[in-house]
């Protein structure tokens, strides 16, 4: 049932110094945020940036990009700057594209990160795809390479590239697994001080196509490794809930074994899914026309289909998640960390549910009734007690999806870096990694949330 294992972790000291000064276009980090009523300070440290405002796209480098205007600024191909060829891994093909990039300043988040999670929203019709990289710099001031955190394309349309991580990709230092970017042996104290990213949009040659990528987004975290996390009291969102639909994954069981075993590890496309109909879009009955009609809720196929990632061989990548998200219509869409249920009740006040991921024994989340190595669900409320009402698509049916969960495990699971497995051998965990999909024009009371957290 498990979409992806949580990223590789070892055990590290305490978060350095806080950087000095921050980038002009940093947003605050969610290290800032006010915990809930009655909380101690979590630690570690969280922060978010994003391009995307007008001057905020203006204030990287273009060759060949542009910058639109208007009510979505977005960056766009303008005159492309050359020529290259790519041989696709997945299709065994080689084609020639024609490419314009845009790099970000150097970027310096609120304080020295171990793990980095670079994420985007964008257009890229047929015959379109994009590459997002980041290079790092150390606090030992020596620097990355340039790491491939994606190779991105909405479709699979006959003659497109096939969207993909890049594996093998390190320096000694750091590595990159699957969509993580992480310090190698954090005990050292080595960090990750300052960051540019930078991204090549591509086209068929000949045409005007273009990629427009309207939010590229980084999430820098420095999350202290434990197995028990502080428990959080309760707080503005006990006695809340949101009218987020559910859907199982099980019932997919069998159904398009291509995309990651056909529904058995499909937790994270659909919990996606859910969010994404939350906000009142869905695929179009053109979209599922693909699917066979006799499969209840294709757009969850449709969903798996379209997050698949051909190096992983999986649906979890969770940038692919966001980036699949933020192709309706007015949607957009971040991966950050939450440092405490308190968050997440804040979020789901102002009306934007959580997905978040998690590892656990069986033993450790009563009512679940399975144990995993790496799953995806809901938070869609609160009960009054102050207990997690969770979406779990690892359910035998869609009317059994919703669950109430022990506020303390929960947290716990979710939050926590450590954990044992079954076997009593030590593994990672996801240390509040969480999707969060929201309006393109949130309310105020939105807005005022995702603040809180470090997202702008």
């Amino acid at each position: 049932m498990s979409s992806r294992p949580a990223p590789r972790r070892t055990v590290i000291t305490a978060a350095l110094a806080v950087a000095a000064a921050a980038t002009p276009l940093a947003s605050a980090a969610a290290s800032a945020a006010v915990p809930g009523r009655g909380s101690g300070r979590p630690a570690g440290t969280v922060d978010n940036h994003a391009w995307v405002t007008f001057p905020q796209w203006a204030g990287g480098r273009g060759a060949g990009t542009r910058v639109l205007g208007g009510t979505r600024p977005g960056l766009v191909i303008d005159r492309p700057i050359g020529n290259q060829e790519y041989a696709d891994p997945h299709t065994h093909t080689t084609a020639t594209w024609e490419y314009a990039t845009w790099r970000s300043p150097v970027t310096v988040p609120a304080a020295p990160a171990t793990e980095i999670v670079v994420s985007w929203n964008a257009h890229t019709p047929a015959g379109t795809w994009l590459q997002a990289e980041l290079r790092g710099t150390y606090t030992d001031r020596t620097s990355t390479p340039w790491y491939v955190m994606g190779r991105w394309t909405s479709g699979d349309a006959r003659g497109d590239i096939r969207r993909t991580s890049v594996d093998g990709q390190s320096d000694k230092k750091s590595s990159v697994s699957t969509d993580t970017l992480a310090v190698d042996a954090p005990a050292s104290g080595l960090r990750l001080a300052s960051y540019e990213l930078r991204l090549t949009l591509y086209r068929r040659p000949g045409t005007a196509l273009t990629p427009t990528v309207w939010r590229l987004g980084v999430m820098a975290s420095d999350i202290p490794d434990r197995f028990t996390v502080p428990a959080s009291r309760p707080g503005e969102g006990a006695g809340h809930r949101l009218a987020v639909p559910s859907y199982s994954q099980e019932i997919h069981k069998g159904q398009y074994p291509e995309y990651d075993n056909g529904g058995e590890a499909w937790c994270s496309p659909t919990s996606s899914q859910m969010v994404i109909e939350y906000w009142g879009r869905r695929p179009t009955p053109r979209d599922l026309e693909w699917v066979d009609p006799s499969y209840t809720d294709p757009q969850v196929c449709h969903a798996a289909r379209h997050t698949f990632d051909h190096q992983y061989k999986g649906c979890g990548n969770w940038p692919f998640n966001a980036a699949y998200a933020a192709t309706y219509h007015d949607l957009q869409a971040v991966v950050t960390r939450l440092r405490s249920l308190n968050d997440a009740e804040r979020l789901v006040r102002a009306g934007i549910p959580v997905i978040t991921s998690q590892s656990f024994l069986a033993s450790e989340l009563d009512g679940a009734g399975y144990g995993t190595a790496g799953h995806l669900m809901c938070v869609v409320g609160f009960t009054d007690r102050g207990d997690v009402v969770a979406h779990d698509p690892a359910s035998p049916t869609n009317a059994a999806v919703e669950r109430v969960y022990q506020r303390r495990q929960f947290e716990n699971i979710w939050l926590r870096t450590k954990r044992h497995n079954a076997q009593g051998q030590i593994r990672s965990g996801s240390g509040g990694i969480c999707y969060l999909y929201f309006p393109v024009r949130p309310t105020t009371r939105q807005a005022r949330a995702l603040s809180s957290v470090g997202v702008r």
